[in-house]
């Protein structure tokens, strides 16, 4: 499945992915600083959420494109709308 997004999904995935990067050198920092073990962890688990948000907005793209391409009526395009069902719910799976 090839990523496609528009303009404004972009932004918003590389924001949210880009904010994750800081929070993760942030992370790094704080233990090398020795920092207090429940800072570090409050700024891991912000880290992970970013990286969900993002993950599951690219996810979403797919799915959307998924079911505004696919044709309705042809037995092929069944099989293939099932085939990537099971793709996008494995890709679910992974961010769980």
């Amino acid at each position: 499945m090839e990523l496609a997004m528009a303009a404004e999904e972009l932004k918003t995935v590389v924001n949210r992915l880009r904010r994750a990067q800081g929070q993760i050198a942030g992370v790094i920092k704080m233990i090398e600083e020795g920092r207090d073990c429940e800072e570090v962890v409050t700024q891991l688990a912000a880290a992970s959420r970013a990286l969900d948000k993002a993950g599951f907005a690219v996810i979403a793209t797919g799915l959307q494109r998924c079911l505004t391409d696919s044709p309705d009526g042809d037995p092929a395009a069944a099989l293939d709308r099932e085939q990537m069902r099971a793709r996008l719910e494995k890709l679910f799976l992974s961010l769980a």
